[in-house]
């Protein structure tokens, strides 16, 4: 029998994220998937700043970068009537704005999930080696008050092995087995339109060279695309949309036809076209009703399933695993109650179901789902949802309330106000140590990290009490200086004052001047957040 603290089901970039970030938390786990090897398709490309991030904190980003998409090719988005024919409208994401890039010390970009993938399992096999099985589907699972039994079988030869694991992540996509023998259901928007993507090898240098763009939206009469670019030059995503309102299906879309279809859309009808795979899928805006039962957990688009305007349905996914692991981590290790793996369903479920209606109303908006003569554009907020990316404020048992009330925006789809708020995301401010300029980012995302104002030197003997986790302290004008002045302002605290991210960077506790009892005050907030104190949250 395999036995492992973690089962993984499913090894596309929220599996292989998360086996990642449990091997950094001192977990080794398990990860199944049902196919050969990595995506061979493209599919998601758009990598949020948010989740570079969180990459970059794993020491992933410099890799991912290097293989990504040009950069100059994620600043605009164009629409078409042929590549080569009559332009109709040009958009400058807003998520490139200054704006957005003093938000944080990383921006987005574009990595292709079939260069993607390689990079993360890459990754999680150096930290967890031979972790990762291919050709290995679940096949049955049962669970109990102890853990998780199933079956694991071979899609090669068909031969089978029984598991035993503390607990189940299930990454298994839109059509998650688990999710379905658990019998959770789903809400919201269900196939709401049909869609091919074929990835293609054509050079198209001489359409984009001199207008480079991460989407080339191709409006016709006809039919409906959307060039995706992969690397700005003979590899290319190629998306029909609403397949049904203009004739086509699974049986006449031969590859043939593909072809010319993408020849039809460059608008170069002898263009040499090599079609590297075809995939179709239905487009839905759905949430489980939970994201757990028991012992077993949904991650990415087995708990969420967006529509791709906005781009968010990975990084929804990978963020969910960062959240996940570090609780998780703290169980298994003793340290925390499994009343902790309840909030995890708490933060993210109300985030997801909000970005996915976001992504629903930016679908809606531009139209891709019916026949129309003319283009639409999208609504504002499309490629500038500042806040859904930055802006989600966690209210659970894993975060201790200081009284204070969080940053309220005009917009929270575009509009961002840092706050060191406790739930929020730690504000990015631009630190100095030793001679390196680093990010307040830059010190977060391992472990849990209490940032204290300066004369806090009261809090080193705090955190390094008996039956505490490992926490870095770092001292804003001892170990790291303020090179620019925000960080009081940024983090809302005074001399002596402090603030503890946890280890996905979120806020877990604030105060904002030094306590009477620096070292009673840190134990009662841990005992808040790894147990003590605790209550299951509400579905």
């Amino acid at each position: 029998m395999l036995e492992t603290p973690v089962l993984i089901v499913g090894a596309g970039p929220v599996g292989l994220t998360t086996s990642i970030a449990l091997s950094q938390h001192g977990i080794q786990p398990l990860l199944v998937e049902r196919h050969p090897s990595t995506s061979i398709l493209p599919k998601a490309r758009g990598i949020n700043a948010r989740t570079m991030e969180m990459y970059r904190q794993m020491g992933i980003e410099d890799d991912i970068r290097a293989a990504g998409m040009p950069a100059r090719y994620g600043k605009m988005i164009l629409w078409a009537e042929s590549l080569a024919g009559k332009e109709i409208n040009r958009l400058s994401p807003g998520r490139g704005s200054s704006a957005s890039l003093a938000m944080s010390p990383v921006g987005n970009c574009g990595c292709s999930q079939d260069i993607l993938e390689p990079i993360l399992r890459r990754h999680a096999e150096a930290l967890a080696p031979d972790s990762i099985r291919f050709n290995t589907e679940l096949s049955d699972l049962r669970q109990d008050a102890s853990g998780v039994s199933g079956v694991l079988t071979n899609t090669v030869d068909g031969s089978t092995i029984p598991f035993r694991a503390r607990y189940l992540i299930a990454a298994d996509g839109t059509r998650s087995f688990v999710r379905e023998k658990l019998g959770i259901g789903r809400t919201g928007e269900r196939d709401i339109y049909d869609s091919v993507n074929v990835h293609v090898r054509a050079d198209l240098r001489p359409w984009v060279e001199d207008r480079p763009a991460a989407l080339y939206l191709i409006e016709q009469p006809d039919f409906r695309a959307t060039f995706l670019t992969v690397n700005g030059t003979d590899r290319w995503g190629f998306l029909v949309h609403s397949l049904s309102a203009y004739g086509f299906t699974r049986e006449n879309l031969s590859p043939e036809r593909c072809t010319a279809l993408v020849r039809q859309a460059v608008g170069a009808p002898d263009l040499p076209v090599e079609l590297l795979g075809i995939s179709f899928w239905n487009c839905s805006a759905m949430v489980a009703d939970k994201f757990s039962d028991g012992r077993i957990f949904l991650a990415g688009d087995a708990a969420h399933e967006t529509t791709p305007s906005g781009g968010f349905g990975m990084n929804l996914g990978v963020q969910d695993a960062q959240n996940l692991a570090w609780k998780m981590a703290a169980v298994l290790r003793g340290e925390a109650d499994a009343l902790l793996l309840d909030t995890y369903d708490a933060e993210r479920r109300p985030h997801a179901s909000d970005v996915v209606r976001a992504t629903l109303l930016n679908m809606q908006s531009f139209d891709r789902t019916s026949r129309q003569v003319e283009a639409k554009l999208p609504r504002k907020e499309f490629l500038n949802e500042r806040g859904l990316i930055f802006g989600a404020c966690y209210r659970s048992a894993a975060v201790v309330p200081d009284g204070s009330e969080p940053p309220v925006v005009s917009d929270p789809v575009t509009d961002y106000a840092p706050s060191a708020h406790p739930g929020c995301r730690a504000p990015h401010v631009w630190l100095q140590r030793k001679d390196q300029r680093v990010s307040t980012i830059d010190l977060l995302g391992r472990g849990f990290v209490l940032l204290a104002a300066s004369h806090g030197s009261s809090w080193r003997p705090a955190v390094q009490q008996r039956g505490l986790p490992q926490i870095d302290l770092h001292i804003i004008g001892e170990d790291v200086i303020d090179i620019e002045g925000e960080w009081l302002n940024a983090y809302g605290v005074r001399d002596g004052g402090a603030v503890l991210a946890r280890p996905d960077g979120y806020v877990a506790w604030r105060v904002a001047s030094l306590p009477d009892d620096p070292a009673r005050a840190f134990t009662e907030a841990f005992g808040h957040l790894f147990g003590r104190g605790m209550t299951t949250q509400a579905a």
